[in-house]
């Protein structure tokens, strides 16, 4: 099994979801980290939130469906939805093949910034993980 990727400058939830702040520190990128896509097997459909919408931290907000299961997107912040890939629609594999680059999910406005303190840094995460394989 190759070797799963955990980007240094990312942060991390307890529900494999990575996060990536943009220039201001308030907008994040979000996705599904690599050992997530991995479990999951092959991206066949990605159910996203809209733009406009207001997630909450914790609770689903979308839904990743692969050739073994369906997996709720678990939001690792609560905001306001910005953006969202819309790449994925037609090319949802691309999760699997890229997930930290172009399988990024969505960018959400923060409702409190103060809400990435509760996320692991990638150590952490890295631990998290050995831990769930173990």
């Amino acid at each position: 099994m190759a070797e799963l990727e955990f980007p240094v400058s990312y942060l991390y939830s307890k529900d494999h979801e990575w996060v990536h702040t943009t220039e201001n520190n308030v907008v994040y990128r979000v996705g599904i980290t690599d050992y997530a896509q991995s479990q999951l097997g092959d991206v066949v459909y990605v159910d996203l939130p809209a733009v406009g919408d207001s997630i909450t931290m914790g609770e689903s907000c979308g839904e990743v469906e692969s050739t073994k299961s369906v997996s709720d997107l678990i939001a690792p912040l609560s905001g306001t939805i910005t953006e969202v890939n819309d790449a994925l629609e037609d090319k949802p594999e691309t999760v699997n093949s890229s997930p930290y680059e172009d399988g990024w999910m969505y960018l959400v406005e923060a409702s409190d910034p103060v809400q990435v303190t509760g996320l692991m840094d990638e150590e952490q995460y890295h631990k998290l993980v050995q831990s769930e394989e173990a």
